[in-house]
């Protein structure tokens, strides 16, 4: 290599150190983290972490042994939301540095108090119908309903896997296949001798389309 050739070489290993070092202090100044700030972390973050992870947990189980049972159930739309909620709330309180642990705590009792509020209007003035969806319908016998199937956006395949976790191993067997107001899917499968009773449809839409058995006096 000749002499220019090397002054060269080195005035664009200059001029790419240069612009390296331009882009990590515009990086600091946009507030952009570096590569090894996403990969590692240090001591103080590690203590922060941990520790506010066991006491925002002992708050958690505190506050759901306060609240009773309902806490972290599925029984509604509204508790499914909680339980999100209360898991979101945690996590800020872990990894930000702008919640503290009170705070974090605070939040959650807020939520399960929320929680208990609309429990009890629901229990004693009808209030499902404001935060509830309407279980539906979708599969009678072997006839999947395409209607509500589309309407929920229920795909075949899904309501198949659903009959294998319930062990149906003939159509046949299956009375309904009902999509629940907390999105899960349940599946009244058994003997064609026993209709089903028709009390367990109450509030379904589409249980027109099932056979039932009238309640008995």
């Amino acid at each position: 290599m000749s002499p220019d050739e090397r002054i060269i070489e080195k005035q664009a290993l200059a001029i790419a150190v240069h612009d390296a070092d331009d882009a990590q202090t515009l990086s600091r100044q946009l507030g952009w983290p570096s590569v090894m700030e996403w990969l590692t972390t240090s001591w103080s973050d590690f203590w922060h972490i941990s520790l506010s992870a066991a006491g925002i947990l002992v708050a958690v189980v505190l506050l759901i042994r306060a609240n009773g049972l309902r806490s972290l159930s599925k029984m509604s739309s509204f508790d499914f939301a909680v339980t999100v909620a209360v898991g979101s709330v945690a996590a800020t309180t872990l990894l930000s540095d702008s919640a503290s642990l009170l705070d974090g705590a605070i939040g959650i009792a807020a939520l399960l108090f929320s929680q208990r509020l609309i429990s009890h209007a629901r229990v004693h003035f009808n209030a499902s119908v404001l935060v509830d969806n309407q279980p539906v319908v979708l599969m009678v016998g072997d006839t999947m309903l395409t209607d509500a199937m589309r309407r929920t956006r229920v795909t075949a395949d899904d309501i198949r896997g659903k009959l294998r976790e319930a062990n149906v191993i003939e159509l046949s067997e299956v009375h309904a296949v009902v999509l629940e107001s907390t999105g899960d899917i349940s599946v009244l499968h058994g003997s064609q001798d026993k209709p089903l009773d028709g009390r367990l449809l109450e509030g379904v839409m589409n249980k027109e389309h099932v056979s039932v058995r009238a309640p008995s006096d």
